[in-house]
């Protein structure tokens, strides 16, 4: 059996038999709607709250795996559930998205992240595919106009849980909108939201990416130049490697071949960088002069991470066939399968100390997120569909 037919095998089922399970089992929200994510790593709650993160997130993988791979009536039913709760209760009177609410709905936190706004909208695009409500396609394509403006205003600052200093462009935002753009495009079949994509993946492509540092910078000033360290040396390895991933989805559509070698190589350096020669795993951020590192907790090992570059790096190699791609796969997945998985819980663990021991400390949000793990899941379990490598539509839904 081919590396990749095995490895959709292993995830298909991981997903199906395990994953979908465990958050059936303790994350769902039968009353309200939605998912109830901050909870410990074995799935005991730990709060009530409910992060918009989470729930656009959820909405995106419970339709998507109806969608595009298991049409099980549980799994659209949580996605309408999700989708009402969604609609219902995560906005402002402003259209503004929440960033955390109560588990009925009631405002707990405003509207401090575009990174709630996207989520909701991937998510919705991702619903409206498998239901063709008006309601959900016309609220993401809102929330996509309004994110498109708030962004490109000098005061922009809407990015927690991270912080963004004046004056500063931050990658995760082009990186995110390549995402989201991508996938609303091919849900409206809308050319201006097809030529956003294309700004958005050429940003990341012509700004952050470095080939002369052979890495892709976290940060830029507000004209696209480069920052003094240890701000502008930023590097967050699973962060670019995601991103290019992203990068590829577009490339692909567009038959982008320059696109597709250079985030190919750009995922090989972010292995290269990220790999921990002492104790195994990638890092969550380094720095590539040498500094301290600017960023909170680089030396741990968080499960995304990891996720992100296991997909990256099939479908990578299913577009090239070479060797390192596979050589990387095997090497952070054994690391991984070994640190983070759970067999009695059937999930991953996902904050871990930079030598892998499991630890309990905050990072970014408060919860045990239903998103990372089975979004790669589900793409690598799909990889194994259409063989030929140079199929550029493999990625359509």
């Amino acid at each position: 059996m081919s590396l990749i037919d095995s490895a959709a095998a292993e995830f298909r089922r991981l997903l199906l038999d395990e994953l979908m399970p465990f958050w059936f089992r303790h994350g769902v929200d039968r009353e309200f709607g939605g998912v109830l994510s901050v909870m410990h790593e074995d799935g005991r709650q730990l709060s009530t709250d409910k992060y918009l993160w989470s729930q656009g997130r959820w909405l995106w993988v419970v339709s998507a795996v109806y969608n595009r791979l298991d049409r099980r009536p549980e799994f659209l039913q949580s996605a309408r559930d999700t989708a009402r709760f969604l609609l219902d209760h995560g906005r402002d009177d402003q259209d503004r998205w929440y960033f955390a609410v109560t588990r009925s709905g009631q405002p707990l936190i405003g509207p401090t992240s575009i990174y709630a706004d996207c989520f909701a909208i991937y998510g919705l695009s991702e619903y409206y595919r498998a239901t063709r409500e008006p309601v959900a396609l016309d609220t993401a394509l809102r929330a996509y106009t309004r994110v498109r403006n708030r962004v490109e205003q000098p005061d922009f600052n809407e990015v927690a849980p991270a912080t963004l200093n004046p004056g500063r462009r931050a990658h995760a935002v082009p990186m995110i909108l390549t995402e989201v753009a991508n996938e609303l495009a091919q849900t409206t079949g809308d050319a201006s939201i097809e030529a956003a994509a294309d700004e958005y993946a050429s940003r990341v492509l012509r700004h952050f990416v470095r080939p002369e540092r052979r890495a892709l910078l976290e940060y830029l000033d507000w004209d696209y130049q480069p920052l003094p360290g240890p701000e502008g040396t930023a590097v967050e390895p699973g962060h670019a490697i995601e991103s290019m991933w992203f990068i590829l989805h577009w490339a692909l559509r567009r038959g982008d071949e320059a696109a597709i070698a250079q985030a190919i190589e750009c995922i090989r350096w972010h292995c290269e960088l990220g790999w921990d020669p002492e104790y195994g795993g990638l890092c969550l951020a380094v720095d590539i002069d040498g500094h301290p590192p600017y960023l909170d907790n680089a030396d741990k090992k968080i499960w995304w991470v990891h996720t992100e570059a296991l997909y990256a790096l099939l479908l990578a190699y299913k577009i090239t066939g070479a060797s390192w791609c596979a050589d990387w796969y095997e090497r952070i997945h054994q690391w991984s399968l070994k640190h983070f998985y759970m067999p009695e819980a059937g999930e991953w663990r996902q904050r871990l100390d930079r030598s892998g021991r499991p630890i309990t400390e905050l990072i970014a949000l408060p919860v045990k997120d239903p998103f990372h793990l089975p979004r790669a899941a589900l793409l690598i379990a799909r990889l194994s569909e259409n063989r030929n490598a140079e199929n550029r539509n493999a990625q359509k839904p």
